[in-house]
């Protein structure tokens, strides 16, 4: 069997989304399985654009492929009469984020059209789809619910467990992963201000420069600059898996989010707890308030009282930090398995 996982690049953006592909093909392979990643450039300002985008991904003539699988917006438009999507998200921008008023689709007669053909071509692309997985019930509510299309739950495997044994902690908050709005680790930069003495490493690639910059002048606004270490870059996996190991805790506050994410799962492995908030979507699957970490209001205050309180009882750290390598190792995902059902 031949298959391409067909996904999208932003040019020097990588995170959890890109991870996953490589892996996928990588355990394709290991499977025996004839496998080939192929990613589109995408980019997703300006907004009026991502109609020709759409239709780059509509006009994609794949062939000497037996099977289909796409993984994020727009690579799903391609057409294939073997396609089975592993829905990481959509364009939440006309959808969800649009609703909460984080979209850079503007509320205009213009923009509603926009969301309208998105709309459009999802639809058809997902009734010619032979399944649908997606990584969490949240991400397959949002496809109930806005789109009327069911599917399967296939949450990612983690990867290279070996390199999150977990270790001593040495006296630091750790947020890793992406670096963006979404993410909001600008949240967590205003809460060292309520978290007096607690130090705060972020680590990650920006989205954008500006996301840079702004974490850099909001630290400097806040006076926390002496408390803060920003290593904005994308880390080589040993680095990070040494920032994890090494952490008291780890904070992973996006919104929404359509998995339980690789930065929890890197956490839990390495027997760390999370910190997140009440709206972190498909995050708090796996970690819960006082079981496996902390999830408080998504506040620079409630951020600040909770990390300080995991940081002055490093014993109750540790326990959580025990409940979520326990809980990790009981969903018993692994690799062997997620090919198995998506080639099914």
């Amino acid at each position: 069997m031949n298959v391409l996982v067909l996904s999208t690049m932003v040019p020097f953006v990588r995170g959890g989304a890109e991870e996953l592909c490589d892996h996928l093909v990588r355990n394709l392979r290991l499977q025996g399985v004839e496998a080939e990643a192929m990613r589109v450039p995408f980019s997703w300002e300006p907004a009026e654009n991502l109609v020709e985008e759409m239709l780059v991904a509509r006009s994609l003539n794949i062939v000497n492929v037996d099977r289909l699988i796409p993984l994020k917006f727009p690579a799903y438009l391609a057409p294939h009469p073997n396609k089975v999507p592993w829905l990481l998200h959509q364009y939440r921008q006309a959808y969800d984020l649009f609703d909460a008023g984080q979209s850079n689709i503007e509320a205009t007669p213009r923009g509603e059209a926009l969301r309208g053909m998105i709309r459009t071509a999802d639809d058809q692309a997902f009734r010619e789809s032979r399944r649908i997985f997606t990584l969490s019930p949240t991400g397959a509510d949002r496809l109930r619910r806005y789109n009327g299309f069911s599917a399967e739950l296939l949450p990612q495997p983690l990867n290279d467990p070996e390199l999150f044994p977990g270790g001593e902690a040495e006296g630091y908050v750790l947020a890793s992963g992406r670096v963006g709005h979404g993410k909001r680790q600008h949240l967590l930069v205003r809460a060292l201000r309520h978290a007096p003495g607690l130090r705060l490493v972020v680590a990650g690639p920006p989205d954008r420069p500006e996301d840079a910059d702004h974490l850099r002048r909001l630290a400097a606004a806040e006076g926390v600059e002496d408390r803060l270490t920003l290593d904005l870059r994308f880390l080589p996996r040993a680095e990070l898996a040494r920032l994890v190991n090494g952490a008291t805790a780890v904070a992973y506050l996006p919104f929404d989010e359509d998995s339980v994410g690789y930065v929890t799962m890197e956490a839990f492995h390495a027997g760390k707890p999370v910190v997140s908030a009440t709206d972190a979507g498909g995050v708090l699957e796996i970690v819960r308030d006082g079981e496996t970490g902390v999830v408080c209001d998504p506040s620079p205050e409630a951020l600040g009282a909770a990390l300080s309180a995991l940081a002055a009882e490093p014993a109750r750290a540790a326990r959580l930090g025990r409940n979520a390598r326990a809980l990790l190792d009981s969903r018993g995902i692994t690799w062997p398995d997620t090919i198995e059902r998506l080639l099914a």
